[in-house]
């Protein structure tokens, strides 16, 4: 059974089988997830935001690896399996968001001269 995901805030969204992993669907819907380990839990960079619906309950693995971060709506994308239609938000990468406010910076500079 295929179901939709959502990605935001991109607002791309991908059908895919039931038990892919929130990584590997955004990996089909062409959205970068920052991840150094291969989806094995290491390295906690995957993480996502959401609100639940539509997706596995967390396992314990990864309930210990985010410590209470769950409450908060994170979760790990190599660890989360879409059972239904669901939204997740990908937080911008640090590297664009530091180039995206140093050229803010920039062009209110320039605003000034």
């Amino acid at each position: 059974m295929n179901v939709d995901i959502t990605f935001l805030p991109s607002g791309r969204k991908v059908a895919v089988r039931a038990g892919t992993t929130v990584l590997d669907a955004s990996r089909k819907a062409g959205v970068a997830i920052r991840t150094r380990c291969g989806g094995k839990a290491a390295c906690l960079m995957c993480k996502i935001t959401t609100n639940g619906a539509g997706l596995s309950p967390l396992s314990e693995i990864e309930r210990r690896k985010i410590a209470g971060l769950d409450k908060q709506g994170m979760r790990l994308a190599c660890q989360t399996k879409i059972t239904g239609r669901a939204t997740v938000e990908v937080p911008e990468d640090p590297l664009k968001a530091a180039v995206r406010k140093q050229l803010m910076r920039q062009a209110e500079e320039d605003e000034l001269w």
